[in-house]
C-alpha cells in the first residue's frame, strides 16, 4: 500500500505531503489540486509502462494522462526547474523521481533514488490496479473488446471502455473478496455481485453482455424484474444513463485483489442520492477486503455512506483518510492548503472545514431566514 506521497514544485504544489490510507477520499472545490494527485501516479505509472522510468525519462503525454508541456507541470513560482514525485510504501521502501525542466520536450530528463529491490512490482506499476476516470464512457449500441487489455493485463480502459468485454470474460469466475458480497445475492460470481450492486442503482436490473469476437464487439443489454415478470432485453442506449455508468465502477471494485490499487474520479455520476451512498459503503468495504482505493469526489452523499460504513463496522476508521483541498493567501502568496478531518468509529468527523460538503447547511439557513419582502 502506499502510504504517502510527496509533491514539490508539482503544479499547484511548491511542496506538500499527503497521508494515504486504505480508502483516502479527495475532496473540495474545482481547481484545488485534488486530480493533480492522482495525476502524479498516472505520470509514473505511464513512464514505466512505456519504458521510460526509472532510467530514461518522465513520459508527460501517454494513454493514461495528457499532462501537456513541462511549463504546465511546473510549479509557477518554482525556485529550481525541476520538480518532484515521492512514493512511500507501507514495506519500508521509498522512491524519489526528479524530472527536469524542458519546454519543448515530450519526455523529461529523471534521476531517481531510494529505489529498493520491487519497487516496480508493486502499485501503481503492477497489473493490480485500475483508473477510472471521471469521463468515462456511457451506453454505447456495440463495445470494444481487447484481448491485450482485458485477457492479458485484466484492465477496464481509463473511461471503462472494456467494462463490458471484462465482464464477458470473467463474469463466472468467483469474488476474490467475500466481504464484498451483496447480501441480497446467495452467488458470489463477478456478474450476480456486479448486478446484485447495480440493483442499488436501478432495482431489478439485469445485465446481459453477449460478446461478438468476430466483430471485436461486446453487446450489453438490459431487462428488468418486477415480482414474477420480467421485461425484453433492453438496449443500454434505451435505459437510464447511470446504470451504464457506473459499470466500470462496480466492475473495478468487485472485481479486484488484495494489495491492489484504484484510482476512481467521481465515482457519483449520474447516480441519484441512494445510488451515491452505496457507492460510499461499496467503497469503504472495497478497502476492508485489502484494496487500497483513492477517490476524488464532490459527493456528500458517497462521504456519508463510508460514515455509514464505519458506524456498522463494516471498515475500520483507522483505515480512512479524508483530504479537503483549497487555497490560501499568506504573506501576498496564493498556496494549496489542505485541511484532514479525521473520523471516529461513530462515523463523525473532527471538523468541518468551511467549504467541506456544507452547502447543504449554508443552503438551509438561507431558506430558514424569513423574506424580508
Amino acid at each position: 500500500m502506499i502510504e504517502a506521497i510527496t509533491l514539490r514544485n508539482f503544479k499547484c504544489f511548491e511542496s506538500q505531503e499527503l497521508q494515504l490510507n486504505k480508502l483516502t477520499l479527495l475532496a473540495g472545490l474545482n481547481g484545488m489540486g485534488k486530480s493533480s494527485v492522482i495525476q502524479s501516479l498516472l505520470l509514473l505509472r505511464q513512464s514505466y509502462l512505456d519504458g521510460f522510468l526509472p532510467d530514461t525519462g518522465m513520459e508527460l503525454n501517454g494513454s493514461l494522462v495528457q499532462m501537456g508541456t513541462a511549463q504546465d507541470v511546473l510549479y509557477e513560482d518554482a525556485q529550481e526547474d525541476e520538480f518532484e514525485i515521492t512514493i512511500k510504501w507501507d514495506f519500508d521502501a521509498t522512491a524519489t523521481f526528479v524530472a527536469k525542466y524542458d519546454r519543448e520536450a515530450d519526455v523529461l530528463s529523471v534521476s531517481s533514488s531510494g529505489l529498493a529491490r520491487g519497487t516496480f512490482e508493486a502499485t501503481p506499476f503492477t497489473d493490480s490496479f485500475h483508473y477510472l476516470k471521471a469521463e468515462r464512457l456511457g451506453p454505447r449500441n456495440t463495445n470494444v473488446i481487447s484481448d491485450y487489455q482485458v485477457r492479458k493485463h485484466r484492465q477496464l480502459g481509463t473511461a471503462g471502455e472494456y467494462a463490458e468485454h471484462f465482464l464477458a470474460v470473467y463474469g463466472d469466475e468467483q469474488l476474490h473478496n467475500p466481504i464484498l458480497s451483496h447480501q441480497l445475492s446467495e452467488a458470489t460470481t463477478l456478474k450476480s455481485q456486479v448486478q446484485a450492486w447495480l440493483n442499488e442503482v436501478s432495482p431489478g436490473a439485469e445485465i446481459h453482455v453477449e460478446p461478438h469476437p468476430e466483430m471485436d464487439v461486446v453487446n450489453l443489454r438490459y431487462s428488468f424484474v418486477t415480482g414474477e415478470e420480467r421485461s425484453q432485453k433492453y438496449r443500454s442506449t434505451s435505459v437510464g444513463f447511470g446504470i451504464t455508468y457506473v459499470l466500470p465502477v462496480l466492475v473495478a471494485t468487485l472485481s479486484s485483489s488484495a494489495g491492489g490499487l484504484l484510482l476512481i474520479e467521481n465515482p457519483e455520476a449520474h447516480l441519484h442520492p441512494r445510488g451515491q451512498v452505496r457507492m460510499g459503503e461499496l467503497l469503504a468495504r472495497t478497502a476492508a477486503a485489502g484494496i487500497q482505493v483513492i477517490v476524488e469526489t464532490h459527493s456528500d452523499h458517497v462521504l456519508n455512506g463510508i460514515r455509514v460504513a464505519v458506524h456498522e463496522s463494516l471498515v475500520d476508521p483507522s483505515d480512512i483518510a479524508i483530504h479537503y483541498f483549497e487555497r490560501r493567501q499568506t504573506e501576498g502568496r496564493v498556496h494549496a492548503h489542505i485541511e484532514s478531518p479525521e473520523i471516529d468509529r461513530n462515523g463523525r468527523l473532527s471538523s468541518w472545514p468551511d467549504g467541506f460538503f456544507d452547502e447543504w447547511e449554508k443552503t438551509l439557513e438561507i431558506l430558514l431566514t424569513p423574506n424580508q419582502e
